[in-house]
């Protein structure tokens, strides 16, 4: 008997205005022990599906067909034994650890918590205690790690603790919904490594949803691709990633690029049918921005020093992109904050247009208005309660920029390519889709008509073709108006698809700098060699349990 089997699973949404029907008529079984890819876009019906095996979707979902697990239908379930199968016989690591963490309780009560609610009579806290300490073990945290709150982690310790919960009353299934996104390579390379290692050991059966291929082809066994809520194609991962039959598993194995690859130089894949520039001039003249001897210092508690940034020199040229990679917690993001006037360097400058970044408040709005920030999350970076056009024309009030504000707004929308601007003005953020509200984003910095962006992460919470389409339009706007940017990120494709020079960056420093061709195929550093043998791939060299 199969631990799961979904027998013509459709899951409605029953709104006022209209019914969504967001998974239809899907088919799949899991055994023991087997581990399944699944695979598609966001809004595909993926993390629908996996929250309908455990009825955790909203009271707005009607579900239809059977979720048999372990032999009992889900779906029928009393509320009582639902409850008792939760986290003991099925459980979920959700996605976005920070999200999914109480911020104000520590980890090792959050790991106890299911334990001491599933057991059949209170159990003795050292017996608790001495189970937390064997899962934090098991996942490969130390138990100090158990006294600390959820921001004191990292983004990999985060997802570590969100798998010892999963596991804390020994499942027989677990479901990962994109358990790596927004982790660097290297963090999500030892994630990947753990849960296969878990499976194997435990012999439990795991789901592990994502919309990166090479993620699913380095874990899983088999593949199943949804589209528009159904089942589009199911399989080995071996044969679905060497012959994928449907055109959405086609654009899906094709969206994230393999490094080398020329055919992915400045033509990212699944990108918008608008043209892309080729190929630029190489940039040249006096840097448009470089900092010298740059150094951050924070000082901790008990006196400890952490150098976050330690003697940067890096140049960014009229036009040019340059990407700056690293894992988390090398002093990519400090660094940009630094750049933008935001943190002050503890010794060394930024120097813009031949000119040292001033200090004073009036001076750094006036640079400010030449160097924009393009922000991560483009959900968190919108106010909710305002609209596109309130958004965009924010910065242009704040910098007092003379002329009609409804036509720079305009302008600005026209130019991140959302048309016609009349159509979008008036919405609100949670009316746009991922890649819309990224662009809103880009449109607001772009109203100031900046000579620089600093991108952090720009594509880190995107799916594929939204992926392809945002860095399209980056390499459009550098052809257009001469933009040049620096780009933040752990993602050595993206840099492959559209950076002229890439900087590597480890503990505070850049230990490789040169054009993408010498760093990204020909690495000097161990440290970029590493983040590139960390790289998933879609020939995995053996199979995934």
């Amino acid at each position: 008997m199969p631990l799961l089997e979904l027998k013509d699973l459709t899951v409605r949404y029953r709104g006022r205005e209209r019914e969504v029907e967001a998974v239809r008529g899907v088919n799949l079984t899991l055994d023991a022990g087997e581990t399944l890819g699944l695979a598609g876009e966001s809004g595909c019906g993926k993390s629908t599906l996996a929250m309908s095996v455990l009825r955790l979707l909203p009271p707005s979902a009607e579900i239809g067909g059977e979720i048999l697990l372990d032999g009992e239908d889900v779906s029928t379930m009393k509320w009582g034994r639902l409850r008792a199968v939760r986290w003991t016989t099925a459980s979920i690591v959700f996605q976005g650890a920070m999200h999914a963490l109480n911020p104000v309780r520590r980890v090792r009560d959050q790991i106890a918590e299911p334990i001491v609610l599933h057991s059949a009579s209170p159990p003795a806290a050292g017996a608790v205690a001495k189970r937390v300490a064997e899962l934090l073990s098991q996942v490969e945290l130390p138990a100090a790690k158990g006294d600390a709150y959820p921001h004191e982690l990292s983004g990999g310790q985060k997802q570590r603790v969100m798998i010892a919960m999963a596991l804390a009353c020994e499942p027989r299934l677990v479901i990962a919904d994109e358990p790596t996104t927004a982790l660097d390579v290297i963090v999500q390379a030892q994630v990947l490594d753990l849960m296969t290692q878990l499976v194997t050991e435990r012999d439990i059966g795991l789901v592990m949803i994502s919309h990166d291929l090479a993620v699913l082809a380095s874990t899983c066994r088999r593949l199943a691709v949804m589209y528009e809520g159904e089942l589009v194609e199911e399989g080995e991962s071996a044969a679905v990633i060497a012959d994928p039959r449907h055109p959405h598993t086609k654009a899906l194995a094709a969206a994230f690029p393999t490094v080398g690859d020329p055919a992915y130089r400045y033509a990212p894949a699944t990108s918008s049918p608008l043209g892309l520039p080729g190929a630029p001039e190489p940039a040249s003249g006096e840097p448009l921005l470089r900092t010298e001897d740059l150094r951050v210092t924070f000082q901790g508690r008990g006196g400890s020093v952490t150098h976050a940034v330690a003697g940067v020199d890096l140049e960014v040229r009229p036009g040019e992109i340059v990407a700056l990679v690293g894992q988390s917690g090398s002093g990519k993001t400090t660094l940009a904050r630094t750049i933008l006037g935001l943190q002050p360097p503890t010794a060394g400058r930024v120097v813009y247009g031949g000119t040292p970044v001033p200090t004073s408040s009036r001076g750094l709005k006036a640079y400010r208005r030449q160097v924009q920030l393009v922000l991560q999350d483009p959900t968190s970076a919108l106010n909710p309660r305002h609209s596109v056009y309130e958004s965009v024309a924010e910065g242009l009030r704040i910098h007092r920029v003379a002329g009609d504000e409804r036509e720079h707004v305009a302008a600005a929308l026209e130019a991140a390519e959302l048309r016609p601007p009349e159509e979008f003005m008036p919405l609100l953020p949670h009316q746009l889709s991922g890649g819309q509200r990224q662009r809103v984003v880009i449109a607001g910095a772009l109203a100031l008509e900046p000579r620089l962006l600093v991108a952090d992460e720009p594509v880190a919470s995107l799916d594929a073709s939204v992926r392809g389409e945002i860095l399209a339009l980056l390499l459009r706007l550098r052809a257009k108006l001469d933009l040049a940017a620096l780009v933040i990120t752990h993602d050595l494709g993206l840099a492959w698809n559209i950076a002229d020079r890439v900087a590597v960056m480890y503990q505070g420093e850049l230990v490789e700098v040169g054009s993408v061709d010498d760093v990204l195929r020909n690495p000097k550093h161990d440290y970029t060699r590493s983040l590139l043998a960390a790289l998933p791939t879609t020939a995995p060299s053996s199979p995934a349990p």
